[in-house]
């Protein structure tokens, strides 16, 4: 039994034995009889481990309910994951994607299992004796976003993954639609439409556009058991396009914390607290210019746009529980998250 798995939560349960039959002739080993468990982590798209006797792949579906359009695109992660593996080596390989929902209940794509550890609260006990690991895999984190944005995505056959001319502006605009349909009465943060408003009036000039991951942060990255400085993958690249790379460093500091954030949200970092060594954004901003060679001089606004995406990412998560799409109760706290999380970024702007 994988340590990193547990049994299938009862609510995010499909029919095995259709799915087997289903991926029977389409994978190496997919004969062998199948066993299903679930990657326990994560707040938004469901992952699961599907082991064929010594053979093991991962299986990625949305999550349950109602989708904001565009949202957890399999089709497009698996349209990256299929090619990116050959220029970024972090990038897992994906080799299947199945757009009929009849066979799970949904959309999914099958990929290259890996194997590491993921850091969320807690630092792993496999690195309490390891000198300085939490500024390792911070400057591993920051180093492997550098080389992201600098793959040639033209080569790999990517160059019309999306419109890099205008990304940030459609960004803005389709995150502030998200959240008029995600809050709730029991759930708002009124300092949203300041914030919209400011990054609206305070666009910068884009500099060379990238690849984008659009999620980045620690928990979407697989550390090697024995090296926190050493990443064995990089995931979640259904949301991945073609844009202003600096949103990707504002979405990682974003999600960062530092000893000198308020409490709350202290409280609802998806990251590891306290003084564990884990570096300052400053630092980790002058890292990304240092390795990238790209001006931060308008970090500030791409931090802010960062906290702005992560209040509707928590907002549609929220009201997918509040809804009962979902009973993970992981989510029944998240309705308190959003004013804490919008009061940042308006002070940040500030």
């Amino acid at each position: 039994m994988s340590l990193d798995t547990i049994d299938v939560r009862a609510d995010e349960h499909f029919d095995e034995a259709r799915l087997a039959a289903y991926l029977s002739d389409k994978l190496p080993g997919a004969d062998q009889p199948l066993v299903v468990r679930q990657f326990g982590g994560g707040a938004a798209n469901l992952t699961y481990l599907l082991s064929y006797g010594g053979r093991e792949y991962v299986l990625r579906r949305p999550p349950l309910g109602p989708l904001a359009p565009s949202a957890h695109d399999m089709r497009r992660e698996f349209k990256v994951l299929s090619v990116l593996h050959k220029a970024y080596l972090l990038a897992p390989q994906a080799f299947l994607h199945c757009a009929d929902p009849s066979v799970i209940g949904a959309e999914f794509i099958v990929m290259e299992r890996r194997h590491g550890l993921v850091v969320r609260r807690a630092l792993p006990e496999a690195y309490a004796d390891i000198p300085n690991a939490a500024r390792q895999m911070s400057l591993a984190l920051v180093d492997a976003l550098a080389a992201l944005h600098a793959v040639d995505y033209e080569s790999l056959g990517l160059g019309d993954l999306g419109r890099p001319v205008g990304f940030v502006e459609r960004q803005i605009e389709g995150w502030h639609q998200r959240w008029q349909a995600a809050k709730t009465e029991d759930a708002d943060a009124p300092e949203m439409e300041a914030v919209y408003a400011w990054l609206k009036a305070n666009v910068p000039a884009p500099g060379k556009f990238a690849l984008v991951h659009n999620d980045y942060k620690l928990d979407n990255a697989m550390l090697a058991s024995d090296d926190p400085g050493r990443i064995v993958a990089i995931f979640d690249w259904d949301m991945a396009t073609l844009g202003d790379p600096l949103a990707d460093l504002g979405a990682l500091l974003a999600y960062w914390s530092e000893p000198s954030d308020p409490a709350d949200l202290q409280r609802l970092a998806m990251m590891p607290t306290g003084p564990l060594g884990f570096p300052a954004r400053a630092e980790l901003v002058a890292r990304y210019a240092e390795c990238s060679g790209r001006s931060v001089e308008h970090v500030n606004f791409y931090q802010a746009l960062g906290l702005f995406r992560v209040v509707v990412i928590i907002a549609q998560i929220y009201i997918r529980f509040v809804r009962g799409q979902t009973h993970d109760q992981r989510f029944a706290a998240f309705g308190a998250a959003l004013r804490p999380m919008a009061r940042a970024a308006l002070a940040l702007i500030d």
